[in-house]
């Protein structure tokens, strides 16, 4: 999921990063091709096998959702297969999952990704957006992002355990966003999601640098998984999706070997800001988040150059700035030696 913007109303669309076209007409003189660094997104996708022709002809099969489920239980570690609801991307389960939750009051753990908030309100919440863990347990719905977009923050998987307990006590929901856990191993809390409380969230587009096949996952017990898909419809994931999930999923030395080249990669953004002298404040292993006075003009500067990172115009001092590809390294150095 993308990092947090400008709400102008409950139904408005919020401000991303990915937008090229944004970015064209900001700088129309910029080079191209674009790099993109807004995103958060891997910049090495995963290389699936040919994607079979009859899939794209034939309306999904239910048991090959039923397979994918089966995967992604064995690859996020819920309890089964059963406590696990796919959908077309993270972002479309926002509003069904907020959607099932009584009561009036939402928290929301920020700064973080926007659309949380925008999905409460719409689900009928007021919502408090605040950056004390204790005060989640104030509302009906409560939300952390974790690892965070944009901060790179992780709660402790404890902690989460306790507030889910306490929410759980008095008939609320947590719902925890993992979008960047892929990168973060030991803090997730997808096995327990089956006791009651807890609701977590896995985008599988992030790590696996697909988000454009629109996949994601809610983790929860049974009954609540149920009620999410029905609300989903039948098909909701499309064929082609099936199958490369299916794969990318089950091939656990892909996902070791990118972990540590991203490990890799990440700790070389940081080398060259720094080297900048760009102060860097947290991040994941998929993007650096810059808080420096000079924010600004860094994004006009990388932009006039044909570099796009995420700003945020409620907090002018922050940057988030995602992984280059192989041809963008050059690039981004020469930019930001010239800064």
């Amino acid at each position: 999921m993308a990092g947090s913007g400008i709400e102008n109303g409950v139904g408005d669309a919020i401000q991303h990063g990915g937008n090229l076209a944004r970015a064209r007409a900001l700088f129309p003189q910029a080079p191209e091709p674009w790099i993109d660094l807004s995103t958060g997104i891997n910049p090495h996708s995963y290389p699936h096998s040919p994607i079979p022709g009859n899939v794209f002809a034939r309306l999904p099969e239910p048991a090959s959702l039923d397979s994918l489920k089966t995967v992604a239980a064995n690859a996020y570690g819920a309890p089964s297969a059963a406590h696990i609801a796919g959908g077309p991307g993270t972002q479309i389960l926002l509003p069904i999952v907020a959607g099932l939750v009584d009561g009036r009051k939402a928290a929301v753990l920020s700064p973080t990704y926007a659309e949380h908030a925008r999905a409460a309100k719409m689900a009928g919440f007021d919502v408090t957006e605040t950056d004390d863990v204790d005060r989640l347990t104030e509302a009906d719905l409560a939300v952390i992002v974790n690892p965070n977009n944009p901060t790179g923050r992780i709660v402790q998987k404890e902690e989460i355990i306790a507030l889910a307990a306490r929410m759980r006590a008095k008939g609320g929901m947590l719902i925890v966003d993992e979008a960047f856990m892929d990168v973060s191993d030991g803090t997730s809390v997808t096995g327990i999601a089956g006791d009651g409380g807890l609701l977590v969230l896995r985008s599988f587009g992030k790590f696996y640098g697909m988000a454009g096949l629109r996949i994601g996952f809610a983790i929860s017990r049974p009954d609540i998984v149920r009620q999410i898909e029905e609300r989903l419809g039948p098909w909701a994931i499309s064929g082609p999706a099936l199958h490369v999930a299916g794969e990318a999923l089950s091939d656990y030395r892909w996902q070791v070997e990118m972990r540590q080249r991203l490990g890799r990669e990440a700790a070389e953004l940081e080398l060259l800001l720094r080297g900048a002298g760009i102060g860097v404040f947290g991040g994941t292993s998929l993007f650096c988040l810059v808080r420096d006075p000079r924010a600004q003009s860094l994004f006009r500067h990388l932009g006039e150059r044909g570099i796009i990172t995420r700003r945020f115009d409620e907090r002018p001092d922050d940057l988030r700035i995602g992984l280059p590809d192989e041809d963008g390294w050059a690039r981004l150095g020469d930019a930001l030696k010239a800064f």
